[in-house]
């Protein structure tokens, strides 16, 4: 067990379909960690094929209940973070959607997710464009769906979570999250490497990131990216790898660098308190 709380894992999958579910939230909370952001999985691990909003939604509950009993097992509180992954644009334009329309029912699917937003069980929203290489139009398309989230966290309320490609300099994607009318300290670059230039970081919790972010001094966010498979078990990150982390760094003097990653930063990205919310 660690000596500081609150302990907050800010990417998190639960797959109660697949994989272990709010059991992984266990194993979390007997480390020592208090606070959970739960993203769903993929669209295809949970339903398969979606072809319209309502296959969304489907998703979409499934995260809220697993979310609800994870909650059930902390010290402190599990928020779902809902949307659509990048990379289901690939799967579609190769069931035969153009780029465009897939675009057109992946925004379809973040209008499902904002709903819940506006309506207070969800905390924020997840977007995005591939991580890999893909056609320009794809690409052009990608990036529409990613503004359109901007778009929608504008307007709800909530921060966006973007799953993205690797790098540090995402001042351009700031910028487009400014221009629709979301603060740029409201996004969040997901499985970062340590600290990025425009969005804040949720660092993958391995320890050389999580060094470079803690010297760095700029807000950031501790992640596992656990993605909760029973075919590749501990991948990304096992659910107790940030409770350790947060141990490590405690031990190596990183004790403001802990507060600004588990206190401070969620309450300014989310407007969420862990301290208080720890029972």
């Amino acid at each position: 067990m660690t000596a500081f709380e609150p302990i907050l894992d800010n990417h998190m999958h639960l797959d109660p379909v697949n994989g272990k579910g709010a059991a992984a939230a266990e194993e979390f909370a007997a480390r020592g960690g208090t606070h959970l952001l739960v993203l769903n999985k993929p669209s295809w691990y949970l339903v398969g094929e979606v072809g319209d909003p309502e296959d969304f939604r489907e998703v979409f509950e499934i995260t809220i209940d697993v979310v609800a009993d994870a909650s059930d097992l902390l010290d402190g509180r599990a928020w779902p973070v809902l949307g659509v992954h990048p990379a289901l644009i690939s799967r579609l334009v190769d069931d035969g959607y153009t780029p465009g329309e897939a675009r057109d029912l992946m925004q379809s699917g973040l209008d499902v997710a904002a709903e819940y937003v506006a309506d207070g069980p969800v905390l924020a929203l997840k977007s995005g464009r591939p991580h890999y290489d893909v056609s320009d139009e794809v690409w052009a398309a990608s990036n529409e769906v990613m503004q359109y989230a901007f778009e929608l966290g504008a307007e709800v309320g909530s921060a966006v979570q973007l799953h993205t490609e690797g790098g540090e300099d995402f001042t351009e994607v700031a910028e487009w999250a400014e221009d629709c009318g979301l603060p740029r300290e409201r996004v969040v670059k997901h499985y970062a490497g340590g600290p990025v230039e425009g969005p804040i970081p949720s660092v993958i919790s391995n320890k050389d990131a999580l060094e470079a972010a803690a010297e760095d001094g700029d807000p950031f966010l501790m992640e596992t990216d656990f993605i909760d498979d029973p075919d590749r078990p501990g991948a990304v990150l096992g659910p107790k790898t940030v409770p350790r982390r947060v141990e490590w760094l405690a031990e190596h003097g990183y004790e403001d660098a802990l507060r600004t990653a588990h206190v401070e930063t969620p309450a300014r990205v989310y407007g969420i308190d862990t301290e208080e919310t720890l029972s």
